[in-house]
């Protein structure tokens, strides 16, 4: 990775959902953030359908949920979490979509973009991804290219005073293509403690816990590491 002029790698994370990120990537995050790398979350939607409570409220989930992914990121090390507000289950890969990852893209600068694989439609055959997460993928890949580092694309940041902006490096999380994988040997704890958070997720704990960790095992088996998370990356410049 390469650095800003002050020494420190930017990364911005670009999810559909509250656990999102804690799910694909926590524990490359907190290695990055030990690392003292800036993470900044972006969160497309309040995830406030995730629930089938007849006694929950849309209205309620999403405050539940915003905290609960506040606290997880503070497991990680990440210090700042923004929110678009989008409703959970609808989210579509619109042109305002791009323009308003385009515009954090612009405010944030970073060096680093993780976002869902969008060409990821299914696993095996026991998992069919979710179509926010397809449409946060797509949308996060438009805003980079052409998004952020074109000037005449969005021309209404300029007149905010948001110039365009090169994203260096892609890390795609959740892809059936990964090429690059992240050791997270000494961070996998932190990840399970930052899933533990998602309290109005998390079903039965100790399960899910023994399928992350046997699914960063398995993750990491090919490479020769013991545990692992892997991506679909791109470098785009130097």
């Amino acid at each position: 990775m390469q650095q800003t002029p002050n020494g420190q790698v930017r990364v911005l994370v670009v999810m559909a959902h509250p656990d999102d990120a804690e799910f694909g990537a926590a524990g490359t995050i907190a290695r990055w953030a030990a690392e003292g790398r800036q993470v900044t979350y972006l969160i497309l939607t309040d995830g406030n359908r995730g629930s089938s409570d007849p006694a929950m409220t849309a209205e309620r989930l999403a405050q539940i949920r915003h905290a609960e992914q506040r606290a997880a990121a503070m497991k990680l090390g990440v210090k700042d979490v923004f929110f678009l507000g989008y409703d959970d289950g609808s989210l579509q890969p619109t042109l305002d979509l791009r323009r308003q990852i385009t515009r954090w893209i612009r405010r944030t600068k970073p060096d680093v973009v993780v976002a869902p694989d969008p060409t990821r439609r299914w696993t095996g055959q026991r998992y069919i991804n979710h179509p926010d997460h397809r449409a946060a993928g797509e949308a996060t890949l438009d805003a980079i290219i052409p998004g952020s580092d074109t000037r005449l694309v969005f021309p209404e940041l300029i007149e905010e005073g948001l110039d365009p902006h090169e994203v260096k490096e892609i890390y795609l999380s959740g892809s059936n293509e990964a090429d690059v994988w992240v050791d997270i040997s000494d961070t996998i704890g932190l990840k399970i403690e930052a899933l533990k958070e998602h309290k109005s997720q998390v079903g039965d704990w100790e399960e899910l816990e023994q399928t992350i960790r046997e699914r960063a095992a398995e993750m990491g088996k090919s490479q020769g590491l013991p545990v692992a998370e892997g991506f679909k990356y791109f470098r785009l410049h130097e």
